[in-house]
């Protein structure tokens, strides 16, 4: 590996901030925003899920232009930088307006809240996707990918872990008299999910080569991302893995609830998950170091499983150290698989320029969020019909014992499923190491070249160094 390509300490650290506010924000959206809609202002429930399936609906169609936008943009800042510059301040005032309570009829909140979803994701869209396509561009070293991965995955984790605590600490609960406080929460989330990402646009440069990259264009930036073997393998990595995740979070708490019968412990059960996690991350960027990204990866998603299995096994007479020590035997797994497949995705850019000559880090960006969020809307939806095929009886004090084995089912085979189905993909995951070095040395010696002919043309700083 070059010294060019191995990345200070901070500028890991300064990278991984800019996650914190993406997923505080969305899962203080996803937990507490239904919520408010219906018991602050006073929707049915209904109508709230007319207005998110509009937000997200809108969503599908703004990732893949962002990432187009970006792969095109070239100015003095870079390529993607110059949407955290402008984009953070008006990134984080989207997310107040989701939390405003205008006096209007009925028929003018659903329009009010559609609209403000609409722009609220629009924006995010603006910073999220170029912020996940610096990942390659900071640097293009097998391993140091990993570690830049794992930093922003802690602030990821970081971020969920907040979105649980904070806002109901300042809101307290609820209720229409608790506007105010609510108003007060988003401001502060807005700051604290603006800000890094400032921070992200001062504190990390993108490689100046890329700028003298051929600007794609749409429709073979799309082809290029279906050419891509590695892109195939490892989106169908990342989406399986996602959908586990959405299983868990769907289901988790009513596992506990109805199996476990601790909801009472509930927020102590899930954080030791989430810790766990955060201390588990350098074993999988050593185990991507020593043995490769694939094999960690495997090796990770299978144990999980096999935790997720024993877990259907666990009752409510279960000592409660015994579920603890489950729980962080997950989050072990947990860790492995929010870093490894977001880890693989930027091994594909150098193969994507090696293949086509071009650079398309925000449309294959793109469409790895796209993937999630369709992923979000077949797995939550899924399992929960599972459920409802089984009996479970919302609101029950208890459950039917059809219901019980329907709650383990999605706790533990289903997820275990989903898995070996991203195992599958990859053992025939097709770049190893070794290719990926020998890819990025023939990528210097062309851009090297490029570098020599613009400079004699007289291309402005062209000759730079990187």
């Amino acid at each position: 590996m070059e010294k060019k390509d191995k990345l200070p300490f901070w500028t890991k650290i300064i990278y991984g901030t800019g996650d914190f506010g993406f997923s505080m924000n969305n899962s203080i959206i996803s937990s507490l925003f239904p919520i408010f809609m219906m018991d602050v202002i006073g929707l049915t429930p209904a109508l709230v899920a007319i207005i998110l399936f509009v937000g997200r609906s809108w969503d599908y169609i703004n990732d893949p232009i962002v990432g187009h936008l970006s792969d095109r943009t070239r100015s003095r800042w870079g390529r993607r930088r110059p949407f955290l510059l402008f984009g953070a301040i008006p990134f984080g005032l989207s997310f107040v307006l989701l939390w405003l309570s205008p006096n209007l009829s009925q028929t003018g909140l659903i329009i009010y809240y559609s609209i403000a979803y609409i722009i609220y994701e629009a924006l995010a869209t603006v910073v999220y996707m170029p912020y996940y396509a610096l990942t390659p561009e900071l640097t293009e070293d097998y391993d140091e990918r990993t570690k830049l991965t794992s930093f922003r995955m802690l602030f990821n984790i970081l971020g969920s872990l907040t979105a649980y605590v904070f806002p109901m600490l300042v809101i307290g609960s609820m209720v229409p008299d608790n506007t105010k406080k609510v108003m007060i929460m988003a401001l502060i989330a807005a700051a604290l999910a603006a800000t890094p990402l400032l921070l992200v646009f001062s504190g990390t440069r993108e490689k100046k080569e890329y700028m003298l990259e051929k600007q794609p264009k749409l429709i073979p930036s799309i082809k290029a991302a279906f050419k891509n073997r590695p892109f195939i393998f490892g989106a169908g990595i990342y989406l399986l893995t996602w959908m586990t995740i959405v299983v868990l979070e769907t289901n988790l708490l009513i596992y506990i609830k109805y199996i476990l019968q601790r909801p009472e412990q509930s927020s102590l059960i899930m954080a030791s998950i989430f810790v766990t996690a955060i201390f588990a991350l350098p074993i999988w960027n050593w185990a991507a170091k020593h043995w490769n990204k694939r094999l960690a990866y495997i090796i990770g998603v299978s144990f999980w499983a096999v935790v997720m299995i024993l877990l259907i096994f666990v009752t409510p007479q279960t000592p409660f150290w015994v579920i603890m020590v489950l729980c962080m035997m997950a989050g072990i797994g947990v860790s492995a698989a929010q870093v490894l497949p977001w880890a693989i995705i930027p091994d594909a850019i150098e193969w994507d320029e090696w293949m086509t000559f071009e650079r398309h880090e925000g449309m294959f960006y793109s469409l790895i969020t796209l993937l999630g969020k369709i992923g979000n809307s077949i797995a939550g939806p899924a399992s929960l019909l599972i459920l409802e095929a089984t009996g479970y009886q919302a609101g029950a004090v208890v459950q039917p014992d059809s219901a019980l084995l329907g709650i383990r089912l999605v706790i533990g085979p289903l997820p275990a499923v989903l898995l070996v189905g991203g195992i599958v993909f990859a053992l025939f995951y097709p770049l190893s190491r070794e290719q990926h070095h020998k890819i990025v040395e023939e990528l210097r010696i062309r851009r090297d070249a490029r570098k020599e002919t613009a400079a004699e043309n007289g291309i402005p700083g062209a000759g730079e160094p990187a």
